[in-house]
């Protein structure tokens, strides 16, 4: 997979990519990530890529030519890349959206800026606006790296264990179950004893109520589209009859 990211702070991504897992998958060539700074090709003399807003208002609006300019070059031919604005109006990314995503051979995300990006940038450069939250950034390059690792994390090989982006909070539709490791005591708190037996159907089952039980509590609202069998939809609606938390539990 190929990821192009335009930005005016290219220097921002360097920690990011020089890091973990992320540099692991570069170095092995299972991942491409260029970072291309807008201002060269900005048409002005002194490179700027923002102007005042026409109508007024607080703020700068980035300048549409540069962004245009720059999406010709690093995907020329149309429906080469799936191009896609960080924006707090965008469509919530989500684990489906980042599955979907991470089937595409190319990528390229553009990091807004100041108050936003001229609308004929968008109308006639990107595929699709995508947010990572209900909240508002300085500049869309921290979206950026949050798209980068949730996408890059999908792709074959690059966390060296299949099991592991299978099994964590939203790849079932649930949140994650809890963990545990050494010791198996701990302030006088101790591992369940069913992760110890070595029964493998025990230890999912536990697992998958687990994961029910931690939804339940923190995000009832995944229930609604998650995928349930008959018997944990009326294990559910049973815990909202009781009208709390399901039984008495571990922290969790």
């Amino acid at each position: 997979m190929k990821i192009t990211i335009l930005t005016i702070f290219p220097h921002m991504f360097d920690s990011f990519l020089d890091g973990s897992i992320l540099a692991r998958a570069l170095n092995q060539g299972l991942l491409t990530v260029d970072v291309v700074d807008l201002r060269p090709f900005s048409q002005r003399k002194h490179k700027n890529t923002d102007d005042d807003p026409f109508g007024g208002g607080a703020g700068m609006v980035m300048l549409a030519q540069p962004i245009v300019s720059a999406m010709a070059a690093v995907a020329p031919a149309p429906g080469e890349a799936r191009r896609i604005y960080l924006s707090p109006r965008g469509q919530p990314l989500t684990q489906r959206k980042a599955e979907t995503l991470a089937r595409a051979a190319h990528l390229v995300l553009l990091c807004g800026r100041y108050e936003g990006v001229d609308q004929r940038a968008v109308d006639l450069c990107i595929d699709e606006e995508l947010s990572i939250g209900d909240y508002v950034l300085t500049g869309g390059e921290p979206a950026a790296m949050v798209l980068v690792d949730c996408v890059a994390r999908l792709v074959p090989g690059v966390l060296g264990c299949a099991e592991s982006a299978a099994e964590e909070s939203f790849a079932s539709g649930l949140l994650e179950y809890p963990q545990y490791t050494r010791p198996r005591s701990l302030n006088g708190m101790d591992v369940p004893e069913v992760l110890l037996g070595g029964n493998h159907a025990q230890i999912l089952k536990w697992r998958r109520e687990q994961s029910l039980r931690v939804t339940f509590a923190r995000r009832p609202d995944l229930l609604e589209t998650a995928p349930l069998t008959p018997l944990e939809r009326a294990l559910v609606e049973r815990w909202r009859e009781d009208g709390g938390m399901p039984g008495p539990a571990r922290p969790l």
